[in-house]
């Protein structure tokens, strides 16, 4: 899948764009607002996660400015039974000089209109409850909250929220 996003590409990952990919992700950890790592993660870490995404069913998706990855967005099975085949979790990581300029929201919706076509009718995300940018993101596209684990993570000593956002596509 070739895509073009403003003046960015919008590609399938290879196995060559972890090590990028696997960057972003760690730049968000020290925020405490996207992921419940602690620590830094490391590429060979996250290469059965790879491993894990098809171009066909659970796609993985790089932003490039050229040759530099910049965003990336996975589909993840939600529930490995099969009646949960058609719901995917959506993932959406962006550089830190690419937050808050709306390409989140462009991703998200280039995900919402390919699910057609790798057989998926809800996409959930799982989002900490203090992530305020994060839950705006997935309401003004139309997702709902569908669920809120109270104080199940703890983020340096704070108890943290997990709220999970739905749509049918």
């Amino acid at each position: 899948m070739n895509d073009t996003l403003l003046s960015y590409t919008l590609t399938d990952a290879s196995l060559d764009d972890l090590p990028d990919i696997v960057a972003i992700y760690n730049t968000t950890i020290p925020g405490r607002m996207v992921t419940a790592d602690l620590e830094p993660i490391s590429t060979d870490a996250r290469i059965q996660w790879f491993h894990e995404h098809s171009a066909e069913r659970r796609p993985l998706w790089v932003l490039k400015d050229g040759d530099h990855i910049v965003a990336w967005l996975s589909f993840q099975s939600f529930h490995p039974r099969a009646a949960y085949d058609g719901t995917a979790e959506i993932s959406i990581y962006l550089s830190e000089a690419l937050r808050g300029q709306g390409i989140g929201g462009l991703l998200l919706q280039k995900a919402m209109e390919a699910c057609p076509a790798i057989g998926v009718h809800t996409l959930v995300g799982l989002v900490f409850g203090h992530n305020e940018p994060s839950l705006r993101l997935f309401e003004k596209h139309g997702f709902g909250q569908w669920g809120r684990l109270p104080d199940v993570a703890i983020l340096d000593g704070i108890s943290r929220d997990l709220v999970y956002v739905g749509r049918k596509v």
